[in-house]
């Protein structure tokens, strides 16, 4: 019992570093902003507190620009997610099976996930202009007429969860390459010599063995999706799209916040992001805990 008590005070101080720095950048401000929600009435330059109330959530529940927000959130959420999933583990189990050039092809798709959001998305931005972008040069070729990529309202999300997926398909890609390498290649061998089908050896073999990647893949991808700002901002030049057409709930919360100066109502609406994040995350749990696909 004294050697068990004794590991545990020393892993304690090995992990007490890590939980300082943990407490004070990222617990500390998140109880901060939850405070913060409920100020009716601050004095920013004396930072004091003379009333407190639900006035910041009533109002952001009644403003149509949290509605939209929401909105054009769970539209992005719901294409990006099911497509980082197909396009990621269609790619890696192509690639599962490229034998010397696996360590180069996985490289070239990471590639895009470490270069930087905004050199990305101006380069983007070439190719989507209408006067002299790459896309619009391509479909020129095919008789069609330049399009307003960037200025059309109903292309900016379908755009943004195309760039989204191509910007974070590299770093998916090696997880999932990373969870087929661990699949013992005896289970395909039996199954071969069984005579199933390739699709029957991915749904009864690979899938569910892929499970707990897939599981931590769905709920990154779920919680980077609503995160959603910098792609915005950047390719749409520090605006939230035409008519608004990408705005998001961070994009939205950086509005109160940082043009507006409404930093109580931006920090009830990033509570309430927090809030749809947190049930979804847990529903995912939930769903995905006995999860497995005979």
């Amino acid at each position: 019992m004294k050697t068990r008590k004794s590991y545990s005070i020393k892993a304690f101080f090995y992990l007490l570093p890590a939980l300082l720095v943990l407490g004070t950048f990222q617990i500390y401000p998140i109880i901060k902003a939850l405070g913060m929600s409920f100020y009716t009435e601050y004095s920013y330059i004396n930072n004091e507190v003379y009333a407190r109330g639900f006035d910041n959530f009533e109002y952001i529940l009644s403003d149509p620009d949290f509605y939209l927000s929401l909105k054009n959130t769970f539209i992005f959420v719901i294409g990006v997610v099911p497509l980082n999933l197909v396009v990621s583990v269609g790619f890696a189990l192509l690639l599962n099976r490229v034998g010397f050039w696996k360590k180069f092809f996985c490289g070239v798709y990471f590639l895009p996930f470490i270069t930087s959001t905004v050199a990305v998305a101006m380069v983007w931005r070439w190719m989507f202009n209408s006067q002299y972008g790459l896309v619009n040069h391509f479909l020129s070729y095919f008789g069609m007429l330049p399009i307003a990529w960037l200025s059309t309202p109903s292309l900016t999300i379908p755009i943004l969860i195309l760039f989204s997926v191509w910007k974070g398909m590299g770093y998916r890609i090696i997880i999932f390459v990373a969870g087929l390498q661990s699949i013992d290649e005896t289970y395909y061998k039996a199954a071969r010599i069984d005579g199933a089908t390739a699709f029957q050896r991915f749904w009864h073999i690979t899938l569910p063995l892929l499970t707990p990647t897939l599981i931590f893949v769905i709920i990154t991808s779920f919680i980077g999706a609503f995160k959603i700002f910098d792609e915005v901002y950047v390719l749409y030049n520090g605006t939230s799209g035409p008519l608004k057409s990408g705005l998001t709930m961070v994009y939205y919360i950086f509005m109160k916040f940082y043009q507006n100066w409404e930093f109580t109502n931006a920090a009830a609406a990033s509570f309430v992001l927090f809030a749809i994040v947190l049930v979804f995350t847990l529903i995912q749990l939930k769903i995905t805990k006995n999860w497995n696909i005979q």
